[in-house]
């Protein structure tokens, strides 16, 4: 179990509210800032089914991939030095034509075969779905992203960012905004409600290294004003939980059924205590994020303003940690001029500020102490799946950051306390799509490599030197790509790490593309 966590009275307001309303943020269109926007991965014609194929040759330098060339990719990445790879796709997605259709069905499959100085068989999603009325139920790996965020160009949502490989799931949702009866679409409301599978997880015991691990997800989100008016207002919030097999990882001690276990974990109950032999905490890993963003359209453009207040033990109950979040600004042109030789499509800014994790000397005592993000009492590997940071990537796992900084040994993120500024455009050049983004982040580590060190309660736990100290770090990408003849696309992208954080390396790809 973690240490102890208590949510913000609204989201235990809105967890009440989970059995009656499920959301699925995930698959959001790249033409689309609404937040939460159904999955629209396979864009097909009617009834008809898409085949894609593409091959990508790829290098790094220093054994290092680039930032931007692993991050938010859904586990699709190159290998390390020079390699090729091979992506197929199959599926088909729902009709475009909706009217009078009840039920309809979708399938996809995605699988990257990656050749080097080893080789790499991934399966980046696979999954089968349906729809029946406003609900839907889909079944397998899929790329999601869980928050109000801008779905392309966001650095990264705090909770799910489509990082890593997804979770295998099954997940029952409200894909869609609905609109609530009576009320003529002045407010609609949309979520999710899914079970999941991590496998074995590494855990922090004495008796067992690993245990059979679950993912628990839910989520729900509301908008106000209809789809036509020119200012709409978001709120909402996401929970996902790390749970399973308890007896195991507490002992005997540990009292509950599996089926009452499930119920605290929804709920996000508290057990154990005095005399129970177990401290009083949340069973499991629990993390989320909740959110609020205002849309304003104009005839040009349709500009998203966005914020997420984050929560991992606690400290958002106490309004301790309200001064770290996810800030961003999105721009879009609805209006494109194939004739111009330059246009911007669309810019994202974006703040990411996570130093603060309500850990400071003189922050208010809270029951659960500093956040101390994506890192977890009980799984050794924290906030990750398959070793991949599941949120943010800014924020720094053991896996990529430079060897000599400093690391408190129970950490997997040795670096979760950061102040980032990142900005992204999609931008055309006569017949080619430009990408391009820019990440710069101050870097503070841990508080278990601080002078001030981890905080539980009135408690301080010391840290010893050598700290942690101010690292600096710089990524960059460039992509441009062209549509051909016979529905083929060529894509050329570099990517490059400058800084004192992760190690400097380079890293560029070709790729040729087509689509059936």
């Amino acid at each position: 179990m973690h240490r102890l966590i208590k949510l913000p009275l609204t989201l235990v307001l809105l967890c009440a509210c989970s059995d009656m309303v499920s959301a699925l943020p995930a698959q959001m269109q790249a033409d689309h800032l609404d937040p939460q926007t159904p999955d629209t991965t396979v864009s097909t014609s009617d009834k008809q089914f898409r085949f894609g194929l593409a091959a990508i040759a790829s290098a790094t330098s220093n054994n290092q991939v680039p930032f931007w060339m692993r991050s938010n990719q859904a586990g699709s990445m190159p290998l390390q030095g020079p390699s090729i790879s091979f992506i197929g796709d199959i599926g088909r997605d729902y009709s475009k034509v909706r009217k009078g259709k009840l039920a309809d069905w979708g399938v996809y499959l995605e699988p990257r075969l990656n050749i080097g100085k080893g080789s790499q068989l991934l399966l980046i999603e696979t999954y089968a779905k349906g729809r029946l009325g406003i609900f839907q139920l889909k079944a397998g790996r899929s790329r999601d992203i869980m928050g109000l965020v801008d779905s392309t160009l966001s650095s990264g949502a705090f909770s799910i960012s489509g990082n890593s490989l997804g979770i295998p799931k099954v997940e029952l949702s409200i894909p869609e905004f609905w609109d609530l009866p009576l009320l003529k679409g002045v407010i609609a409301v949309k979520g999710n409600f899914a079970h999941g599978w991590l496998g074995n997880v590494d855990v922090k015991n004495v008796d067992v290294n690993e245990v059979k691990t679950y993912f628990h997800q839910k989520s729900f989100y509301a908008r106000f004003g209809k789809p036509s008016w020119k200012l709409k207002l978001f709120a909402g919030f996401n929970h996902q939980v790390f749970w399973g097999n308890e007896r195991e990882i507490n002992g005997q001690k540990f009292k509950l059924s599996p089926s009452e276990t499930y119920k605290y974990v929804i709920f996000g109950k508290g057990y154990g205590g005095p005399g129970m032999g177990i401290p009083r905490s949340k069973i499991g890993n629990h993390l989320g994020s909740i959110d609020q963003a205002v849309e304003f359209t104009t005839k040009s453009k349709k500009i998203l303003v966005y914020h997420q207040f984050l929560y991992d033990v606690g400290g958002l109950y106490h309004l301790n940690n309200v001064k770290d979040g996810l800030f961003g600004i999105s721009v879009a042109n609805k209006e494109t001029d194939p004739s111009a030789f330059f246009q911007l499509n669309k810019i994202v800014f974006e703040y990411l500020n996570t130093k603060s994790q309500g850990g400071e000397i003189d922050a208010k005592i809270t029951p659960s102490g500093d956040e101390d993000y994506y890192n977890n009492f009980i799984y050794t590997k924290g906030w990750t799946y398959k070793g991949e940071n599941l949120g943010n990537p800014l924020l720094t796992s053991r896996k990529y950051a430079r060897k000599d900084l400093p690391v408190y040994l129970q950490e997997y993120f040795i670096n979760n306390r950061i102040s980032a500024f990142h900005v992204s455009a999609e931008t055309a050049v006569r017949d080619w799509s430009i990408v391009v983004k820019a990440a710069y982040s101050l870097n503070y580590g841990t508080y278990g490599t601080s002078p001030w060190g981890h905080s539980l309660s009135s408690i301080r736990i010391p840290s010893k030197p050598p700290y942690f100290q101010e690292e600096r770090q710089l990524s960059t990408f460039l992509s441009a790509s062209k549509k051909m003849r016979q529905n083929m696309t060529l894509t050329f992208a570099v990517a490059l790490d400058n800084g004192s954080l992760l190690y400097n390396s380079t890293g560029g790809s070709v790729k040729l593309s087509k689509q059936w």
